[in-house]
């Protein structure tokens, strides 16, 4: 019998002790302008169609390949697509970018250049008009700034989630394995 094949991402996320005041603003933003609730990340490496063992064979490579490294938050933007909504840019520093490349070929995707590397932590995951995502880019810059006191954070593991993109209501999500970046414990 073979395993089911799954769609998964790899997301760095803020530690436990950063992680409240992100969700503090994202169901701030969420209770005015709406849309699921998610947890706070930078993806890494997007939406793969993989078997589970075969995910965590991956993220644990990458885990090996990627040392830990800074995620310094930049400016609130909007996007043009329900994923990429209302988001903060996540500075392209050389050790951000190299975790993407690195989990990428850990994942067996070869760098595509039309497809650049766009690190960010979204804060709302909606379909919005422009005029409500301008309304929301102005709330959240000021809500950002206010509530968020320390704009960068250690990433010291990465997730894997289950995500499959067909369910906009994200109840399907879930976190499968989480690694450190020098070893990896399914959950």
């Amino acid at each position: 019998m073979t395993e089911e094949v799954g769609m998964y991402s790899v997301w760095a996320m803020p530690p436990p002790e950063r992680r409240e005041e992100f969700v503090k603003v994202m169901n701030e933003l969420r209770s005015e302008f709406g849309g699921p609730s998610f947890e706070p990340h930078v993806t890494v490496v997007g939406v793969q169609k993989l078997t589970k063992a075969q995910a965590c064979a991956n993220l644990e490579a990458a885990c090996r390949a990627v040392a830990p490294y800074t995620c310094g938050l930049n400016q609130v933007a909007c996007g043009t697509f329900f994923y990429q909504c209302i988001y903060v840019l996540v500075h392209p520093t050389p050790e951000v970018m190299q975790a993407n490349v690195l989990a990428k070929r850990c994942f067996g995707i070869s760098e595509n250049p039309i497809e650049s590397y766009m690190p960010h932590m979204s804060l709302v995951y909606g379909d919005l008009s422009d005029d409500e995502k301008e309304k929301a880019k102005v709330q959240a810059q000021a809500k950002f700034h206010n509530l968020i006191s320390n704009k960068e954070f250690q990433v010291s593991s990465l997730c894997l989630y289950s995500t499959d993109t067909e369910d906009k209501s994200l109840t399907s999500w879930q976190k499968v394995a989480e690694c450190n970046l020098k070893s990896c414990s399914e959950k």
